[in-house]
């Protein structure tokens, strides 16, 4: 059973003035296209359809907004680094994401989920900007961990964490296998609660 199971989608929003409202707390979830965000997403509230997913990248291109319960929400922000996207709306995702994090009180923190074969990226590195402007805590999902060996995941995350230091705290994940989703779940309410997560590289499989 869902630990969410009111979560429900809210509003999706392509400009500051349809993001809705700003009390209680919000945790974002950014990716680069195709990095499995949608699939986290689902796995970690137990909803098989809350979140589309996609085989085609760049698909999400709206800031979407879903309730967990009454005050607390999850918002699904659009993919990055599609090199197909035309530069227009490229544009348009830097101004819409530079006023989301400016602007939303109520912002609790980041998750950034990153396919574990394709590794961090300069992408990620400006979603880890935004929020250290914030002073939000960040959480790094390597999505898609089951497509690696165990000691190619286990050298992976090692780096990552080294790579992170103490901006972001980081784990394994796979939607696919439920690998570590209760840890990711537990970031996610640590962050709804504005507790503070523990050190990059303190979630280890």
């Amino acid at each position: 059973m869902s630990d969410y199971p009111r979560a429900r989608f809210l509003i999706s929003a392509d400009a500051p003035a349809g993001f809705g409202d700003d009390s209680g707390a919000e945790v974002a979830f950014a990716g680069r296209s195709n990095s499995g965000k949608s699939s986290a997403i689902n796995a970690i509230v137990q909803r098989r359809d809350l979140a589309r997913t996609s085989k085609t990248p760049g698909r999400t291109q709206l800031v979407n907004f879903f309730e967990l319960e009454p005050g607390l929400r999850l918002v699904d922000l659009p993919g990055y680094g599609y090199a197909q996207v035309p530069p227009a709306m490229r544009a348009h995702w830097g101004r819409l994401m530079g006023a989301y994090f400016a602007t939303r009180a109520s912002l609790a923190g980041l998750f950034i989920v990153v396919d574990a074969r394709r590794g961090f990226a300069d992408s990620d590195n400006v979603m880890l900007e935004y929020a250290a402007a914030r002073g939000r805590p960040v959480h790094v999902l390597l999505s898609k961990a089951d497509k690696l060996s165990r000691n190619e995941a286990r050298e992976l995350l090692k780096k990552t964490c080294v790579l992170l230091a103490e901006r972001a705290t980081a784990q394994l994940f796979s939607a696919v296998t439920g690998a570590e989703v209760d840890a990711a779940r537990g970031a996610l309410d640590a962050m709804l609660a504005r507790r503070p997560l523990r050190p990059a590289g303190a979630v280890v499989t």
